[in-house]
């Protein structure tokens, strides 16, 4: 075997996780179960997690901890589910913020950017009072801001990007399924 096989054989082996990453309303829960199903692997959510763990929704962590401790809480989950194996991982939208993060899913597996344009997002995202960032007065405007600042570290940390602004879901699972056996 030569040094690239031994390589690739490792990288392959190393991305043995596919992790999701991309702004709430990207698709992520949605294209990471279909894909897991496809895979026949587990399927997690790190919100839905972080739920699971607590007890509460997580608008009630935000009122309680605020952010700063739904980020504790969530890297927390990133570092003990980057730790499986042979799984399919949806991240929540701000799980990019921390540097280990990304460290973690960059490193530990195939990482997946959803892009997705702002105004779409506002759109599937509109009347879920779920979501504890977009309860301002401008959704839109905050899914604006929260895209400039995140879309170049989802780009750090991803091996592939997709634009899911285009595709249904089964379309993009479809796609991935491919590159994930071209590696």
């Amino acid at each position: 075997m030569s040094t690239q096989d031994s390589a690739k054989i490792t990288t392959v082996e190393h991305r043995r996780n596919i992790y999701l990453v991309g702004l709430m309303g990207a698709g992520k829960t949605t294209v990471g179960r279909q894909l897991a199903r496809r895979l026949s692997r587990p399927f997690f959510d790190t919100d839905h997690e972080i739920v699971e763990r607590t007890g509460v929704p997580i608008p009630t962590i935000f009122e309680i901890e605020g952010e700063e401790g739904f980020r504790r809480r969530e890297a927390q989950t990133i570092y003990d589910l980057t730790a499986e194996n042979n799984i399919v991982l949806a991240t929540g939208g701000g799980v990019v913020i921390n540097p280990e993060n990304r460290r973690r899913l960059h490193d530990t597996g195939w990482v997946v950017y959803l892009n997705v344009s702002p105004v779409l997002l506002y759109e599937r995202t509109r009347h879920d009072r779920n979501r504890p960032l977009l309860r301002v007065e401008d959704p839109l405007a905050k899914l604006e801001e929260l895209h400039s600042i995140r879309d170049p570290l989802y780009r750090e940390v991803a091996h592939i990007v997709v634009d899911g602004s285009h595709l249904v879901a089964s379309g993009i699972v479809q796609y991935l399924l491919r590159e994930f056996n071209r590696l």
